[in-house]
């Protein structure tokens, strides 16, 4: 067999020895990944069972390359093209590194993410804890990509050449890139802050610049927020920092909401008050906890009557407006028409 071996040529020889640590490698890949996979299964552990099904791809790059480094000494080749051999496996083992890396991550998100329900109605920790793992991957993956392609580039010897001549004679560049990237640095501190203080997380009600809706993404740099008529506002991340808003889901979901009347002088206010609270005991849109009927103003020729409910959230809460409103003011056309606001004038004889 030796003999036989010696006997082929030598880039034969380089050839066999390359493919079949190429060939070992995929196998190694595979078996690495089904005693993995059987072993994350056994043990449940779901995180693990879904990193080693998302991990095919970095492994099957991963695993022949470090074979095809490994038996580099035994590949015979002329200079030149050893040299792009071995620039070629640095490169594809870091991008297959930031590759794995960058599976990992996504894996880790939507694990964590799936423990933590949104659609439930009490979603405040939820929604919290959505809000900084969607945040704090994005900041990861920035820093791995600049970091993946920072190793690529240091990989060729010209490419770091050049970087260290720029790097020496940056003076006045440098002054001209940081201020054009004052902005974009700007957001992303802004994005660090909303990330961490938390000012607004996913699915909060806000009003932003006069407009009704829900947190729908927010990233590094920018927040899309789900306006009710299903429109899209995006807005900079660093206007919830800098500027005012409103925030209907900061500390709860449930609000306060009015509904305005007005009446005649002459209107008996208590026999409103109790359908009042027969309208909201019979709606299952009301939480049971605030039901109030106040004379809030008297006018030149009205009274300003207020109704105060509760609901457990703002969609709920408009609706449930909308109800009492209406059939307050049916009851007040069919028992009280005469009260309606009237103008009053006196005629001359």
């Amino acid at each position: 067999m030796i003999d036989w071996l010696a006997e082929m040529p030598q880039w034969l020889v380089s050839l066999v020895v390359a493919g079949s640590a190429l060939l070992l490698g995929l196998i190694s890949a595979g078996v690495f990944r089904v005693i993995g996979s059987s072993i994350a299964r056994r043990n449940q552990a779901n995180m693990l069972l879904a990193l080693f099904r998302k991990s095919r791809g970095p492994l099957r790059v991963i695993f022949p390359v470090l074979f095809l480094a490994a038996v580099a000494p035994f590949v015979t080749m002329p200079a030149p093209l050893a040299h792009a051999y071995r620039d070629f496996l640095r490169v594809a083992l870091i991008s297959a590194t930031l590759w794995a890396a960058l599976r990992t991550l996504a894996v880790i998100e939507s694990s964590l993410l799936d423990r933590f329900n949104v659609e439930v109605a009490d979603n405040l920790k939820a929604r919290k804890v959505h809000t900084q793992i969607r945040v704090i991957r994005r900041i990861l993956v920035a820093f791995l990509l600049v970091f993946g392609l920072s190793a690529l580039l240091l990989t060729f010897e010209p490419v770091r050449q050049i970087g260290t001549t720029l790097l020496a004679s940056a003076g006045l560049l440098g002054l001209v890139v940081g201020f054009a990237a004052q902005k974009t640095l700007g957001l992303i501190v802004a994005g660090l802050q909303v990330a961490l203080a938390q000012p607004i997380r996913i699915d909060d009600v806000v009003i932003v610049e006069g407009e009704w809706g829900r947190i729908e993404e927010i990233t590094l740099t920018y927040v899309v927020i789900r306006i009710w008529d299903r429109r899209r506002l995006v807005v900079p991340v660093s206007y919830f920092i800098e500027k005012p808003f409103q925030n209907w889901t900061r500390v709860s979901a449930d609000m306060l909401g009015s509904v305005f009347l007005y009446v005649d002088y002459t209107f008996p206010v208590p026999a409103l008050r109790q359908k009042l609270r027969e309208i909201l005991r019979q709606s299952p849109l009301w939480d049971q906890e605030v039901c109030v009927l106040q004379v809030t103003d008297s006018r030149e020729h009205t009274l300003e009557l207020r109704a105060l409910m509760t609901a457990r959230d703002s969609p709920t809460l408009w609706d449930l407006r909308c109800e009492v409103r209406e059939k307050l003011v049916e009851f007040i056309q069919q028992n009280y028409p005469e009260q309606l606001p009237r103008l009053r004038a006196e005629l001359p004889r």
